[in-house]
């Protein structure tokens, strides 16, 4: 079938790319042919309470003596994996959007424990310490909301 003829057929394949192009001007790549059903504007409060508490972890974390290290690197690791997590998940639908979401649960309570075990050294501050976990204690109360839905 040649492209003018395609262009006068009044039914055409949702996966048709080519014609899209030759009618519309729009590329593969095209946000308008990828993502058209995607919604720019839903915002998922655990996912930003996730970020504010990641970056506090990691902040806190940076200047971990060399024996500790690995722990503090474990945290950064950790606590990027929450927000990370949630935003896939939230991306997601299903058992596989819950998978997310209990993996982002997960990591939030490594995150805890890792920044319990460097408080109990010394190695970080107690104060910013109780500030980083509360905010993980919100996100893991967010996320098992989401897990949990009241019905």
């Amino acid at each position: 079938m040649s492209r003018a003829s395609r262009a006068e057929s009044p039914v055409q394949s949702t996966l048709d790319i080519e014609f899209l192009t030759v009618m519309w001007g729009m590329g593969m790549n095209d946000p308008e042919v990828t993502m058209s059903n995607a919604v720019t504007e839903t915002k998922l409060i655990a996912h930003e309470k996730a970020l504010e508490a990641a970056g506090i972890a990691i902040a806190l974390v940076k200047r971990v003596p060399a024996p500790l290290k690995s722990i503090g690197d474990q945290v950064v690791r950790s606590a990027s994996s929450v927000p990370a997590n949630l935003a896939e998940g939230h991306g997601r639908t299903g058992r596989v959007r819950l998978n997310f979401w209990r993996i982002a649960y997960a990591s939030a309570k490594e995150v805890d424990s890792h920044l319990r075990l460097l408080a109990h050294t010394g190695a970080i501050s107690g104060s910013q310490t109780n500030k980083a976990l509360e905010a993980f204690d919100q996100v893991r109360a967010m996320t098992w909301r989401l897990l949990n839905p009241r019905t």
